[in-house]
């Protein structure tokens, strides 16, 4: 994305202190200088800038992020009743190079209620501190820190303990039955996105699975990802793909391009991907981005499963193929809702984000915001691990997929939606999960 003239101070038509190099750091020498330079780039970039009173004020915001938060206030989307923007923020630097690279720095598991008083251990990062003590996807967890009142109604307790902690005691409950207490120290680990592929044996067809579950990180090391997955899709003669995103809140828009590009039927390629917009100042920039195929796969369908905390560059990889494809979304409830996205703004030592564009298909279709319903839906199966064929996500695929047809699959019970206390428990343990679609990061001068 050619956006070099907007990250100079001298393209941006706003008010600066001049052009000249450190312009815009050096000038800086309090915290309301510096959120005051992030409302005003925020003022020319927002997708939704016209909509910032002039009286809106970034003096008495504790720092640029509390800026971000305050300006989503004014995202107004015609047919929508409410502010859209649950997204824009921003954070210094630092964190965002740790984050950007996928450098976690907690226990390296992340937790979801699978009922009221029951909370599951969602995934586990294989060279955190979690990965490293054997802790596995759905074991079931009854204290923390000798705390056993893990409920929705206790989900402030949950989130500080367990990805906001330096230290923790957790007693776990194994599918063995038996119970196990392990205590976790927090350190820094490289997070590895890709936690599953495999092949299935479907009827008289194979079916690849993978699971991925971020699009930030190590972007060279990713993309060898990709051509090992479906290397070995190829040669195993793969003809359906289930792509598992249920925890994927997004990141790198390349990124979605480079799996999209393996996804998309051979007769498609160079058509229309993405259609990127900004506002009205800056529609010279709006970009088409177009399909280019990598790979011998040629799908029909393609199966992803999803959840609310599927997300951004998740679903945008969902919206770009859905013209391409018989799309079928499995979960337990729609997605996310992100249609839009932004890139990152070095100011001094922080990084900010305001959402600065949207993203449409080859139809014109792109205003989620109220998330992507499913075609079928079910509860996740956190009390399955990952690839387990009983676990009701992959079951309902692998069921349609031998049988053309989801029905009689589960029971009555795993097939109703979640309570709104475990809805929104899981929304509450969700926000702790980056959500975006990312262009990259921009310096100014």
């Amino acid at each position: 994305m050619k956006l070099f003239a907007w990250v100079l101070a001298c393209g941006l038509g706003i008010a600066l202190t001049g052009c000249q190099k450190g312009g815009v750091g050096s000038d800086i020498t309090d915290n309301n200088k510096l959120n005051d330079s992030a409302l005003l780039y925020a003022r020319d970039i927002y997708l939704w800038y016209k909509n910032i009173p002039a009286s809106f004020s970034a003096k008495g915001y504790s720092d640029p992020n509390a800026v971000m938060v305050a300006i989503r206030q004014f995202s107004i989307e015609p047919g929508f009743t409410n502010p859209v923007d649950r997204w824009s923020f921003a954070v210094t630097a630092q964190q965002w190079n740790n984050l950007s690279n996928g450098i976690g720095a907690d226990f390296g598991l992340g937790v979801f209620f699978f009922a009221a008083n029951d909370l599951r251990v969602s995934y586990v990062e294989k060279g955190s501190p979690a990965g490293k003590a054997g802790i596995q996807r759905s074991w079931r967890i009854k204290q923390i820190n000798n705390n056993s009142n893990i409920t929705t109604s206790n989900v402030d307790f949950v989130v500080q303990a367990v990805f906001k902690s330096s230290n923790g005691s957790f007693l776990f409950s194994r599918p063995s039955g038996s119970d196990t207490t392990i205590n976790l120290a927090a350190a820094s680990y490289m997070e590895t996105p890709n936690i599953l592929d495999t092949v299935y044996t479907t009827g008289a067809t194979k079916t690849g699975y993978m699971v991925f579950n971020s699009f930030l990180g190590d972007t060279t090391r990713i993309r060898s990802e990709f051509q090992r997955i479906f290397n070995r899709f190829n040669s195993e003669n793969v003809q359906d793909v289930i792509v598992d995103l249920r925890y994927n809140g997004g990141g790198y828009v390349m990124l979605q391009d480079e799996l999209a590009n393996y996804l998309v039927p051979t007769a498609n390629n160079n058509d229309i991907a993405e259609d990127q917009r900004y506002n009205d100042k800056y529609s010279q920039y709006n970009t088409i981005t177009r399909f280019k195929k990598k790979g011998p796969l040629n799908l029909s369908r393609l199966f992803v499963i999803v959840t609310q905390n599927t997300a951004s560059a998740s679903e945008l990889l969902i919206n770009s193929l859905k013209p391409y494809l018989n799309m079928q979304l499995i979960g337990p409830n729609t997605t996310h809702g992100k249609p839009v996205g932004f890139f990152g703004i070095n100011v001094m030592d922080w990084v900010i984000f305001p959402v600065s564009f949207r993203t449409l298909n080859k139809n014109g279709e792109g205003n989620y915001f109220n998330g992507m319903p499913v075609s079928y839906q079910v509860m996740d199966g956190l009390d399955k691990g990952w690839g387990d064929v009983s676990e009701n996500c992959l079951a309902a695929a692998l069921r349609y997929i031998n049988t053309g047809s989801y029905a009689r699959l589960m029971a009555p019970e795993s097939r109703t939606g979640l309570s709104a206390d475990v809805t929104d428990g899981n929304a509450g343990l969700g926000r702790v999960r980056f959500k975006g679609a990312v262009t990259g990061i921009k310096t100014l001068h």
